[in-house]
């Protein structure tokens, strides 16, 4: 998912967040910089009136004491194998010059005299937000080497303390929205005291049938809807900006962060769902061609929906196709929805059997659907094939890379590899402009984290979503069996992600890359979703500890709370024209409260069981 302030705004996207905001009110009663800014933009970053630092910004001065001119270089240390980028020169004697610089992630520095070919020094160092530096270049003695040193005239901000005070108050809050409603059911329960307790409509009980002794209505799995929400709920905050933090932003290249988990566990989610829903209507008796009928129905929806509402605006107006992007978070999940859907509506509607060998009982949810795993292998060996084989002009073979700078500078328009060209040829401009890597790597191309490639394996992370969903199917009620085969999964896919990364961010076979969605990505993070839904699943189905608030809420009407989020985050009262710039306070509050409005939204909503389906 990217974050809304990678995109950029127009009349077209303005008009379609109104729209839709008065679709909303009717149902219920609105950049940090990556890299470094060099000297000549230093005044209108850092006036001489003393106004702050911006976000992920520290100053920088270089003295220099030496008899010659000096340039300074730098690199990132998260940039893979990238070329050093131009500073700042600094004349002699008693000079200085100015830059402001980054403080995400540590900083290479190197200094070099402007007429020769030569190290004076280079030193590697994070810097702290808001801090003021100065470098010293001098030589001590007349005999000795230039050295460097390191100075701190300002102290930096501590740009952790508003997360830490907002941490300490959620898990304030998270802890009493779990005791209070324990205490409340216990008084329900209890002996001694008769409270009339409203029952939860996703547990109620057909209390007809407990009379006369046939089975109750199942009871909907609290903890799919709980991770659903959960993920969702990160999924708005790290949107709506993540505070300014750097972890709560997309990677830039490879590598992981808060916001590259949210997407897979929707995957995931949508696989799990899939079987869970298609095993309840095969119950009733529901037929395929009404199955299809449904399945496209919904898929052309969310098709819809993701081109039409929640599209980048496009450069040349409101009837413009010059920027308007084809490809899309929804349009991925609904593409992704259909093929799931297919594989379970034509080879996944099984009879559990009720004998079987005790080699065959141990895995029949894996052999029963032999061809949906054939249809997978067969998927991800084209992935492969295409990932590796594809000639890819000026490009090596198999290249994963971002381009750019990186990778000493040698395949500048190689973003992505084979998954960046075949998006390129296909959509040419139609794509997304502001790729992560952008601003790190200094690329030229589009590159869509949500291509064509990229699918292939969204597929796969949905397969895997499935199974978990199998093994609640084929294990139902035998909770230990559910648990223990949700930790095997677990196990085997995250060994195969530290195998096929090498436990290293760059320098595996496949990095783990949410851009590319690469095998690595879908393996760690399948591995992930595992576990995840195995602990809620034993902490609210199995336990009842918890029953996933408030979580729960906006899990049940997804939709709603993720088309309303991104059409109406630029708007009062989700957001505001802030006017503290340079602390993470503010940001983090304003994106915090927004994010705590679609809980409260939801909640409502769920109060008076209003659920948005297609």
């Amino acid at each position: 998912m990217s974050s809304r302030t990678d995109s950029p705004s127009s009349n077209m996207m303005h008009s379609c967040r109104l729209r839709f905001a008065a679709l909303l009110v009717s149902l219920l009663v609105p950049c940090s910089t990556e890299g470094i800014t060099r000297n000549e933009e230093f005044d209108s970053v850092f006036p001489e009136d003393g106004r702050p630092l911006k976000l992920d910004q520290a100053l920088l001065t270089f003295h220099n004491k030496l008899t010659e001119p000096v340039r300074v270089f730098y690199t990132s240390d998260y940039c893979y194998r990238c070329v050093k980028q131009q500073l700042v020169t600094v004349k002699p004697n008693n000079n200085n010059a100015s830059a402001i610089i980054s403080t995400k992630f540590a900083l290479t520095l190197q200094v070099e005299p402007q007429t020769r070919n030569s190290t004076l020094c280079r030193w590697s160092r994070t810097y702290k937000e808001g801090g003021h530096y100065s470098v010293w270049m001098q030589t001590p003695s007349a005999s000795a080497d230039p050295i460097c040193s390191v100075s701190v005239d300002k102290s930096p901000n501590n740009a952790y303390l508003p997360l830490l005070v907002a941490a300490l108050l959620l898990a304030v809050i998270g802890l009493l929205s779990v005791v209070v409603p324990y205490i409340y059911r216990r008084r329900c329960t209890s002996k001694f005291i008769k409270v009339i307790c409203c029952q939860d409509p996703l547990h109620s009980v057909d209390n007809e049938a407990a009379h006369d002794g046939s089975e109750a209505k199942p009871s909907r799995l609290l903890s799919l809807d709980a991770f659903r929400g959960f993920a969702l709920t990160v999924m708005v905050f790290v949107n709506y900006g993540g505070g300014g933090y750097w972890f709560f932003q997309h990677a830039p290249w490879n590598g992981l962060t808060v916001a590259d988990l949210v997407m897979p566990w929707f995957v995931f989610i949508i696989g799990t769902s899939v079987v869970l829903a298609f095993s309840s209507m095969q119950r009733r008796g529901v037929g395929r061609l009404q199955l299809l009928r449904k399945i496209t129905w919904r898929t052309v929806v969310l098709l819809i929906i993701g081109f039409c509402f929640l599209n980048y605006s496009p450069r040349d107006g409101p009837l413009s196709w010059s920027w308007l992007r084809i490809p899309g978070v929804l349009q991925r999940l609904g593409f992704t929805y259909f093929v799931l859907s297919l594989l379970q509506t034509f080879w996944g509607q099984k009879q559990i059997p009720e004998r079987a060998p005790q080699w065959r009982s141990a895995v029949q949810d894996v052999l029963l659907f032999w061809p949906q795993w054939l249809i997978i292998v067969l998927l991800e060996t084209l992935w492969l094939s295409v990932t590796f084989l594809l000639p890819v002009p000026g490009c090596p073979a198999g290249y994963l890379g971002a381009g750019g700078i990186g990778d000493d500078g040698l395949y500048p328009n190689c973003t992505g590899g084979a998954a960046g060209f075949i998006d390129r040829w296909v959509f040419g401009d139609n794509m997304y402009r502001y790729p992560t890597c952008k601003e790190m790597y200094l690329t030229v191309l589009p590159f869509d984290p949500e291509g064509i490639l990229g699918t292939i394996n969204s597929i796969v992370m949905g397969f895997l979503g499935m199974q978990a969903g199998k093994i609640i199917v084929f294990y139902k009620r035998k909770n230990v069996h559910i648990l223990s085969r949700f930790l095997v999964w677990a196990v085997i896919l995250g060994i195969s992600a530290a195998i096929l990364s090498k436990c290293t961010r760059d320098g595996g076979f496949i990095p783990v890359n949410k851009n590319l969605w690469s095998l690595s990505y879908v393996t760690a993070m399948g591995c992930l979703s595992f576990l995840l839904l195995g602990a809620m699943f034993f902490i609210v189905d199995v336990k009842g500890w918890w029953r996933g608030q408030p979580f729960l809420y906006p899990g049940t009407n997804s939709i709603f709370v993720y088309v309303g989020h991104s059409l109406l985050g630029f708007y009062f009262p989700f957001s505001w024209e802030m006017r503290f710039q340079h602390s993470h306070w503010e940001l983090l509050l304003q994106n915090l409260w927004g994010t705590g409005l679609w809980v409260l939204i939801a909640f409502l909503l769920y109060r008076k069981k209003f659920f948005l389906k297609i």
